[in-house]
């Protein structure tokens, strides 16, 4: 059985005083009810699919409902239709009516993006196969110095054939396009594209770049550093690039047009060995995981062995510049997905400087479900797991992009040449290709890793930045070099029948920290030596020395700590001896994850997730929110156009480094 953590401090006032305050109480109003719900195949309670908690959960998510009281009956709206199993003649027969198009059929998801009037949602959601019904909101995107800080340069020689560069691992850059003739995605080799295929899901019918994020994205995630000396080189640079765009001219999406992209990953992947996926896009997140549709989607890809990276969100502070909780993003707050906040490296290799960017968006989660009594059963799980650089990076260019045309100060002034421009942009939306490019550098190094043991050894090696909480660093920074290290340890033989506490590595650990060079002397930090687990975090060796069962697939991480009382063990089935399970959140001291401050106790998000009520004050003095920011299916609130804003401009620090392009390719790396 698994060993028993007690906190590092036993004073919890803060733990008690949240623990005996009321939740949160919603009162429902009922949708329109209409003549057709008469033909409707009625439920009797809710679906036992693992997915739900609550037997009798609310199946129309809370945005539709406000506009079902707020709009009038006949008002046409776009929603998704999850179905938890085969569409009955009867639901068939309600889609077939006038006034309802069927747009979309998500065969993988078995999901669909449908237009009808309101009067009908009601309906249409008391059909037993019905499990979720949403709105099709729209989306957004999230806004050679980072291949070195990052650890990217340390592991160049560690591959097979001499260089660890992402060389035939397919990453996913689903995003606003990419501007196919910039020099960054040549193959160094050939000189021929890397982008193996592109699709448009906008329905503008291009797949170039014309927002100019999905450029600069997929150039962090695996520039070729052609361009000024290697200066901006991405971290897998021979990686191949699958360009699917789901963000139009104006940087707009919306559910369906995501829908559409991971569903076709989900049929295409194999043909072009995509093994990871960045999303450095979201809207705020709402809905549970367990019924929000692109969540739903996320875990089905990670479930098959796709490591989904996402973007945590800009919402780190408000218009007062006042630092504010729960405002991770979805699909990052789906427990699968690997979510990453943003760090400001101040424009320096050392690591000693940074910190994270106070635009990067908090945890806990705060989506929720809605039980029949209009309860909200809130997610709370800590997000986000890593951080990476993210806070004025410079990478490729999009010609004429609006990025540019509102903000001429964006470009980088590296090039005048249009196939060589770079440009600076700040968010976890250039966080996270940092990670997706890392990701492709692992699955090189041992191609046999699940996307569990990508975020373990991601999460266990990483630097833990002194002063930061979990809720806002998850395990600390990303450290490529001892991911990598570790991954190559990692036995090949690995999987699904493997025994719990069976030998995970091929040899003996190595010493847990990691050196960079710098220009004068090297900089040396060690790893966090933990990983978080759902609502908890763990530590101690075996993990990385002993096969934990939560690394195969089709589990989640977190799965492995029961809950009970307040106290959090390890279940003795997913997580073996010899790992601890911490029972609070701390603000780190720099050292391992288990090491510094008592910020706040885990009990404020365990048990059923209604501990904590909104409007709390939290550790540090400053307040949680329910993560709603939205109303009425418009998604860009002023609190997240001023984060839009901040994530452009970025925190007041030095950027990377800017060297001049000579005009000459590169290729020395």
């Amino acid at each position: 059985m698994t060993i028993v953590k007690a906190s590092k401090t036993t004073n919890r006032p803060l733990a008690l005083a949240l623990l005996t305050s009321l939740s949160l109480v919603l009162t429902m109003l009922g949708g329109t009810i209409v003549p057709s719900v008469a033909n409707a195949s009625p439920k009797h309670g809710h679906d036992a699919s693992p997915k739900h908690d609550h037997d009798k959960d609310d199946n129309i998510a809370v945005e539709l409902r406000k506009q079902m009281r707020s709009k009038t009956p006949d008002t046409v709206v776009k929603v998704i239709l999850q179905l938890d199993g085969h569409i009955s003649g009867r639901l068939r027969a309600l889609l077939k009516i006038n006034g309802v198009k069927v747009k979309q059929n998500f065969d993988n998801f078995n999901a669909f993006a449908i237009e009808l009037p309101l009067r009908l949602v009601d309906s249409l959601s008391q059909f037993s196969e019905v499990s979720f019904v949403s709105l099709d909101s729209e989306m957004r995107s999230l806004g050679g110095h980072v291949a070195h800080t990052s650890g990217a340069d340390n592991v160049r020689q560690m591959g097979s054939d001499g260089a660890l560069d992402g060389n035939g691992i397919g990453i996913a850059i689903v995003d606003s396009g990419i501007y196919a003739a910039h020099s960054a995605f040549s193959d160094q080799t050939t000189g021929l594209s890397r982008i193996a295929v592109s699709q448009d899901f906008t329905g503008e019918g291009r797949t170039d770049d014309p927002y100019g994020h999905g450029t600069h994205v997929a150039a962090a995630a695996a520039g070729n550093g052609i361009v000024a000396q290697g200066q901006y080189i991405g971290i897998a640079p021979r990686a191949k690039l699958i360009n699917l765009r789901v963000l139009n001219s104006q940087g707009v999406g919306s559910v369906s047009t995501l829908l559409g992209a991971l569903n076709w990953l989900m049929s295409n992947a194999a043909t072009y060995n995509v093994r990871v996926v960045n999303l450095s896009l979201g809207m705020p997140a709402i809905d549970s995981y367990r019924n929000d549709p692109l969540c739903v989607a996320v875990r089905k890809l990670v479930d098959s062995g796709i490591v989904v990276v996402a973007a945590a969100g800009n919402n780190g502070k408000n218009s007062l510049d006042q630092k504010i909780y729960g405002q991770i993003h979805s699909p990052g707050n789906e427990p699968s997905a690997l979510t990453v906040g943003a760090v400001d490296t101040k424009g320096t290799d050392s690591r000693s400087d940074d910190s994270i960017a106070s635009y990067s968006s908090r945890g806990p989660t705060r989506s929720f479900s809605i039980d029949e009594n209009g309860v909200r059963h809130y997610d709370n799980i800590i997000k986000p797991e890593i951080a990476a650089p993210g806070n004025k990076t410079i990478f490729a260019e999009s010609p004429h992009n609006l990025l540019i045309q509102q903000n001429p100060l964006l470009d980088a002034g590296v090039s005048n040449d249009p196939t060589r421009k770079q440009m600076k942009l700040s968010g976890t939306s250039m966080a996270s290709p940092v990670v997706a490019g890392a990701a492709a550098l692992m699955f090189e190094a041992n191609p046999n890793l699940t996307p569990n043991l990508i975020k373990t050894l991601m999460m266990y090696t990483a630097q833990q930045l002194p002063n930061y909480n979990m809720l806002e660093q998850g395990t600390g920074e990303l450290n490529i070099d001892g991911s990598v290290r570790l991954a190559k340890l990692v036995r090949t033989t690995i999987n699904e029948s493997t025994p719990l506490n069976a030998s995970l590595l091929t040899g003996a650990p190595p010493q847990p920290q990691t050196s960079i060079s710098l220009l004068f002397g090297s900089t040396t930090f060690s790893w966090s030596k933990g990983i978080i687990v759902g609502q908890a975090y763990a530590t101690g060796n075996n993990l990385i020395t002993n096969y934990q069962r939560i690394y195969g697939n089709g589990v989640l991480i977190g799965d492995g700590v029961l809950i009970g009382d307040g106290v959090l063990i390890g279940d003795g089935v997913l997580i073996g001896d010899g790992v601890l399970i911490g029972d609070s959140i701390l603000t780190s001291n720099g050292t391992s994850l288990d090491d510094g401050t008592f910020f706040c106790n885990t009990g404020v998000l365990i048990g059923d997730g209604v501990l904590i009520g909104d409007g709390v004050l939290l550790g540090d003095g400053v307040l949680i929110g329910d993560g709603v920011l939205i109303g009425d299916g418009v998604l860009l609130s002023d609190t997240i156009l001023q984060a839009f804003n901040a994530m452009l401009s970025g925190d007041q620090s030095d950027s990377m480094p800017i060297v001049l392009d000579d005009d000459s390719d590169y290729l020395d790396y």
